[in-house]
């Protein structure tokens, strides 16, 4: 298990792991805080960040395909990540998220900041049941 997690780490092509094709650079894992502190940076950029979900939302767009988001967590901070499809992982779950971060995107008259649209998400024991504590 301890030879998984250090390719985890330095194998460049983490994303190949994670369902993509595109290799991972140093900056391709983005703490929360980074993101919260400098969005115009990553605004409209892939990212891929790790937090706990938190405060699940299901819902079924206009075509009538599932939808859903919620609340990715760290000691530094939330961001909001929305998608479409069925949500495969839960409440309370440490995961990864890969997806395009927007600094701020206005529906109607509401401003949404700090939101991934996600690409992937999943659950870091999917990964290795060793990687969450």
């Amino acid at each position: 298990m301890t030879v998984f997690l250090l390719v985890l780490f330095i194998c460049p092509y983490l994303p190949g792991f994670l369902g993509t094709a595109t290799p991972a650079t140093a900056a391709s894992l983005i703490e929360i805080a980074e993101l919260l502190a400098h969005p115009e940076q990553y605004d409209h950029q892939d990212i891929m960040v790790t937090g706990k979900v938190m405060n699940v939302q299901l819902a079924t767009n206009r075509q009538g395909q599932p939808a859903y988001g919620f609340l990715l967590q760290d000691q530094a901070g939330t961001l909001k990540v929305v998608s479409l499809g069925q949500l495969e992982v839960h409440e309370g779950d440490q995961v990864i998220v890969e997806g395009v971060f927007s600094r701020l995107r206005q529906v109607g008259r509401t401003i949404v900041y700090n939101e991934i649209k996600a690409l992937s998400v999943k659950p870091l024991t999917r990964l290795n049941p060793d990687f969450v504590g």
